[in-house]
């Protein structure tokens, strides 16, 4: 499988609660719900086209936490129901075995994430999803587990906030694979790791 990180994001990169001012407001986060003004067809077909190419979706406790009370009350909507059909791993050390209400949901325990989604990363499939999710969408970038981007890059500065990217002076190259503009100036980019398209030949036509 790939992994494949898809991110609302600021052009100073920020990705906190792109949603509503209700979302994350860890830091004193004042701007939630950002992205509001830039939604329209074309950013909506990308995430329409990002969960189409996935066989499974995998998040952190908040984003998992905040999709799981809404998604299932959205049944009859092509989009909602995919995303309520699909398999779905949520990364928490706090969320317990018997919390993952949302259908079709595995607990991934904190301490052994890593090792579980390299386990993942492995096996049969196409793309393993990851929404939002900052900390863990960094987890993946500075293990190297992130195979491509798919960044919603929307024309405002936010201020400061939570970022994907990690800070440990690491050069990590990426290829761009394509750029679309929508009409109210949202680049849609697609990033894929250096080395990765080697990595899907070598690994079969299931990669």
């Amino acid at each position: 499988m790939r992994i494949v990180i898809s991110e609302f994001m600021s052009l100073d990169g920020v990705v906190q609660a792109p949603g509503g001012p209700e979302e994350d407001t860890d830091g004193g986060f004042t701007q939630g719900g950002w992205t509001h003004p830039y939604f329209d067809e074309v950013v909506g077909g990308a995430f329409d086209t990002a969960l189409g190419d996935a066989d499974a979706l995998l998040f952190g406790r908040r984003t998992w936490q905040a999709m799981a009370g809404a998604w299932p009350e959205r049944a009859g909507d092509p989009f909602a129901d995919r995303m309520n059909s699909l398999p779905k791993y949520v990364v928490s050390s706090t969320l317990g075995d018997d919390k993952p209400t949302w259908s079709h949901t595995t607990r991934i325990p904190g301490d052994s994430a890593v090792a579980r989604i390299r386990e993942l990363r492995a096996a049969e499939g196409r793309d393993l999803l990851v929404m939002g999710s900052a900390t863990l969408a960094r987890t993946l970038l500075h293990e190297g587990l992130a195979d491509e981007l798919r960044l919603l890059v929307m024309p405002v500065i936010v201020g400061g906030g939570k970022t994907i990217f990690p800070g440990d002076g690491a050069l990590r190259p990426f290829e761009l694979v394509s750029t679309t503009v929508s009409g109210t100036g949202v680049h849609v980019c697609t990033y894929r790791a250096a080395g990765e398209e080697d990595r899907a030949v070598s690994a079969g036509p299931e990669a």
